[in-house]
């Protein structure tokens, strides 16, 4: 596996880089926070950002997508990662659009990825509970048949970008396994109610009350959302890993800086280490997603052994980098002022997203046979 970016990459990469330094500084996700904005993003940016092909990436180009891959969407979200930038790519992109786009269900496909790659649609995935952590199958909410359809019932925590969709996919038990559905905003018996998270990101509760359905609300089952979860994880290490690099870099700007003694701090040895170590563990980061994303755009067999090398190892890194970058800022590392502390926030957060590095360390481990 060649893990280096081609030519092409290369451009989105620059292109993404130029937009983000542009539009979407961390300065915005920070005006954002401050005003307590409704929406949680910019819808304007959201727009501009499907226009440039980015919501279209891994989607065919019969729904106005690129046809390109995970691997070329990796390196945008690497770049947004490094920004904040709160558009729901992980919510809509990464987890309804690529379940839409994975079932067999056509015409919801066609419907909803068409209205994703454009810019004109948030969706979201309803699929965690109060008590189910990182089990995909440990779901109480229920489809119950209700002639040719079914009636949903049951509650959903921590649904990103939940009380701004124009749909939700939620998980519930029928027919003795897990079924997807897709729920339309504004159904009778919805309740969504908005939560604030640490890292100042979108999620909802969500409650279904005798939610009605079609049978041809049915977008997949139990085995797709395994796979959607997967898919988005890798999205979520690429983005993980622009923001714990950006971290190293707010961190060695300061240190280059920042003197005590009439002496800049970046010449001590043993803070030299500290930030050597750093680097070592997000070069590591980078493999392991490049090789992640491009083993999904493959098909490789090893997929989910690679996906939680991934996860395992970007989630150390994302928390080790902002740890560190706070101690090198010192006292004013903890303040609001300096950004390094919405990293170590947004490390948090996405360390425990998808499962931590000790549920993916496990799940390497009985993949493998041990």
């Amino acid at each position: 596996m060649d893990l280096v970016l081609t030519e092409d990459q290369e451009f989105i990469r620059k292109t993404a880089a130029d937009f983000v330094e542009e539009k979407s500084p961390v300065s915005r996700f920070r005006e954002l926070r401050d005003k307590q904005d409704a929406t949680g993003f910019s819808r304007e940016l959201w727009k501009e950002m499907a226009d440039l092909g980015w919501a279209g990436i891994p989607y065919a180009e019969d729904v106005g997508g690129a046809d390109m891959g995970f691997a070329e969407l990796a390196v945008v979200l690497e770049e947004l990662g490094r920004a904040l930038a709160p558009e729901p790519f992980l919510s809509t992109v990464l987890l309804a659009g690529q379940a839409l786009a994975l079932s067999g269900n056509q015409a919801l496909a066609k419907e909803w990825l068409t209205k994703i790659c454009a810019g004109e649609a948030v969706l979201a995935v309803a699929y965690q509970e109060a008590r189910s952590r990182y089990d995909l199958d440990a779901i109480e909410t229920q489809a119950v048949k209700d002639g040719t359809g079914f009636k949903l019932s049951g509650e959903k925590v921590q649904v990103l970008d939940g009380h701004v969709a124009d749909a939700i996919l939620v998980s519930a038990k029928a027919d003795g396994g897990v079924k997807l559905f897709l729920v339309p905003a504004g159904a009778a018996g919805l309740t969504i109610t908005r939560q604030a998270r640490l890292d100042d990101r979108n999620a909802a509760l969500v409650a279904l009350d005798g939610v009605s359905v079609g049978a041809d609300a049915v977008v997949g089952d139990g085995a797709l959302l395994a796979n959607v979860v997967d898919r988005a994880t890798v999205g979520l290490c690429a983005e993980m890993l622009g923001g714990m690099q950006q971290a190293l870099d707010l961190s060695l700007e300061y240190l280059k800086t920042r003197k005590q003694f009439d002496v800049v701090i970046g010449s001590f040895q043993a803070l030299k280490h500290r930030a050597a170590d750093v680097f070592i563990e997000i070069e590591l980061c980078k493999s392991a997603v490049m090789a992640a994303a491009r083993a999904i755009d493959a098909g490789a067999p090893d997929t989910a052994k690679l996906v939680s090398v991934a996860k395992a190892k970007c989630s150390d890194a994302y928390v080790l980098a902002t740890n560190e970058g706070v101690q090198f800022f010192g006292g004013v590392g903890m303040t609001d002022e300096y950004d390094i502390g919405f990293y170590m926030k947004r490390a948090r957060a996405a360390e425990l997203s998808f499962g931590d590095a000790a549920f993916h360390r496990d799940r390497w481990a009985t993949l493998s046979g041990y």
